[in-house]
């Protein structure tokens, strides 16, 4: 096993510039750090101007790893994520010029602005770490991490993300309001964007790296993984879900508890490590039955607290 102590000891220091940013939301981010160390794709959905985009950015600039920022519009067509073609007269031949995803983290901005076909430009790309452009596969750098961020599907000119794209996301999650004390200090100290322009990276790619192959060597006993089986099942069995995690949702369950375990500092998974990341890995992977007032996120509360520990 490497010894990875001395990035281990930068993650700290990570989260703690981007809480300076992210005001009040310390679970949040630790979550999205899990998820970076869990070598997943974060989504964050919430309304706008909760701070979607700054957490993003923020975790951005803490790595010193590439990266691109791009806005989704309903007029984006895949090539502006992918690159294009251009025919050169100097060397007559057609030059491939990359596009923004050619990055080791992306920013997908308000994705669910854009029509299908650019949205799913990112599938493969998040899927295999690999596009396909004009017949020819190109692999994407590595760490490769995509951050989307998205509004409410009911909010005017949004474009639902399919099932099969919402499973390429280790963990959808939301930021919500600040608390008062918080959101005094949103009124009285510098706009975010100053403070995010202060951000020093702390983690390059190498140590990243060295972190995510950590996370993936954490042990999980054979109680663990009975525990994990019994919380998957019970989303398989739920009278109030078409359909439950599926096999890859269920890995996608124990590599996002490694990632948290991991912040830590074990180096084995305890049953604590699953119920924190239940939720955000879950609920946006279940289908709930037709008229249904309850929400994924309360029945997979509901799994939790019915679901004992072996």
């Amino acid at each position: 096993m490497n010894d990875v102590s001395a990035p281990l000891s930068l993650l700290q220091p990570m989260l703690d510039q981007v809480n300076r940013v992210v005001v009040g939301k310390k679970n949040v981010t630790r979550l999205a750090a899990a998820c970076l160390l869990a070598d997943g794709h974060l989504l964050l959905e919430d309304l706008p101007g909760v701070g979607k985009t700054t957490l993003a950015t923020a975790l951005a600039r803490t790595t010193a790893l590439d990266y691109q920022r791009i806005q989704f519009t309903s007029d984006m067509l895949p090539a502006d994520i992918l690159g294009v073609s251009i025919y050169s007269r100097h060397h007559e031949r057609f030059d491939f010029h990359p596009g923004p995803i050619f990055s080791q983290i992306i920013l997908a901005d308000e994705i669910n602005r854009a029509t299908p076909k650019a949205q799913s430009a990112l599938l493969e790309a998040m899927a295999e770490r690999q596009v396909t452009i004009e017949g020819l596969t190109r692999d994407l750098p590595a760490p490769f991490f995509v951050i989307a961020t998205q509004n409410p599907v009911d909010l005017a000119g949004a474009f639902p993300l399919p099932d099969s794209q919402l499973d390429r996301f280790l963990m959808r999650l939301s930021i919500g309001y600040p608390d008062a004390a918080e959101e005094r200090r949103l009124f009285t100290e510098p706009d975010r964007k100053y403070m995010l322009s202060d951000l020093k990276p702390v983690l390059d790619a190498g140590g990243l790296v060295e972190l995510q192959t950590k996370a993936r060597e954490i042990h999980a006993s054979e109680a663990l993984l009975d525990y994990t089986q019994a919380l998957v099942a019970a989303t398989r069995e739920a009278r109030d879900l078409v359909s439950g995690l599926s096999p890859r949702g269920a890995l996608a369950l124990l590599s996002a508890a490694r990632g948290w375990a991991l912040l830590a500092e074990r180096d084995h998974l305890v049953p604590e490590d699953l119920q924190a990341v239940f939720i955000p890995v879950t609920a946006h992977r279940l289908r709930l039955a037709p008229g249904l007032e309850q929400g994924a996120n309360d029945i997979c509360q509901r799994i939790l607290e019915q679901t004992p520990i072996p």
